[in-house]
């Protein structure tokens, strides 16, 4: 879809988010040009397509960068660690789908682990799901998930960025980004994480903008109960299932849930063809995450999303020591 040239407004805005002025030249007339390069357009904070909620936080982007369409039901935020555990990544795919199955637009920041379990969970459901990232649209990172950029804008949802196209990672950009992930929900749901951790940083921003914070208890023992259980004792409230979340939603935008469809049987759906080479490589074994991704050759998203549709047929179940193995050798 073609993007319509920008407006003199609409330039003048992408040069002062770039920090344009007398000491340091942007090429605005590049900016526009790769835009409608990269079908992105440019929404400027006082704008109607630009997010109610988003414009009502204390420090709002004067820009946003969008690829795809803000178009959805009430966003709820899903964030956590990069390196979940398997409990982790099985409530983040449990939590996502079915929030988006019952009408809610998922939104996270597009990193590894948490937040790529639940954009996939969202699209496996069939419903859009919003991405923010943190660098650039044109710089995506972790470059690995420049797959999964394209297929959210693909399948109707949106991948966002404050920062100018090209712009790379860099340590200050992410603590930015997650004011926006809090700022287009009405509520965070933390999965797992340390205390230092951008989940965290996430959540207390949701609470500053006076949004709701739930958090999945996790094992004492795990330091990646660190940001969630401090969370729970600080007052969030625990997400243990879709109507947690539906019940953080403010009077008025309260969704009552659809009745879910049932998760379909193991003999109902046969195995892809990248599902039956993970089911090859595990044989008797049960394997990590980690060894599956070595044995196969495929990344760790596209991997965690053909084990998340093995769960579903329940060919694959999770064994202790953060594992999987197949259904019938542990019978």
């Amino acid at each position: 879809m073609a993007v319509p040239a920008w407006t003199e407004r609409q330039r003048r805005a992408v040069g002062l988010n770039a920090g344009a002025g007398p000491y340091r030249a942007f090429d605005v007339a590049r900016e526009e040009r790769r835009c409608a390069e990269l079908g992105a357009n440019v929404i400027v904070r006082g704008d109607p397509e630009y997010p109610d909620l988003l414009a009502s936080i204390y420090d709002p982007p004067l820009v946003l960068y969008v690829q795809g369409r803000l178009a959805g039901g009430p966003p709820v935020a899903v964030v956590g660690t990069r390196a979940p555990s398997m409990y982790g990544r099985r409530m983040a795919r449990t939590l996502a789908g079915d929030a988006a199955r019952s009408g809610l637009t998922v939104v996270s920041g597009l990193a590894r682990g948490i937040d790529s379990e639940a954009h996939l969970a969202a699209l496996g459901a069939g419903a859009p799901t919003w991405a923010v990232m943190g660098t650039g649209l044109a710089r995506v990172y972790p470059a690995e998930n420049l797959g999964l950029a394209r297929r959210i804008v693909a399948e109707g949802g949106a991948v966002i960025s404050e920062r100018p196209l090209d712009t790379p990672p860099t340590r200050d950009a992410f603590p930015r980004r997650n004011r926006i992930v809090s700022g287009l929900s009405w509520a965070t749901v933390v999965v797992e994480g340390r205390h230092q951790s951008g989940a965290m940083i996430t959540a207390r921003c949701a609470l500053e903008q006076g949004r709701s914070v739930l958090a999945v208890p996790c094992p004492a023992d795990s330091v990646l109960a660190e940001a969630p259980n401090t969370l729970l004792r600080d007052g969030a409230g625990p997400a243990l299932e879709l109507q947690d979340v539906l019940g953080a939603l403010p009077d008025g935008h309260l969704l009552q849930a659809r009745k879910l469809p049932p998760r379909p049987a193991s003999q109902a759906l046969p195995p892809t063809e990248e599902e039956a080479k993970i089911m090859a490589l595990l044989g008797s074994d049960a394997l990590s995450l980690d060894e599956l991704v070595q044995l196969s050759g495929l990344d760790t998203t596209l991997i965690s999303s053909i084990m998340f549709g093995l769960e579903l047929k329940e060919r694959v179940i999770s064994v202790p020591g953060q594992r999987y193995a197949q259904k019938e050798a542990c019978r």
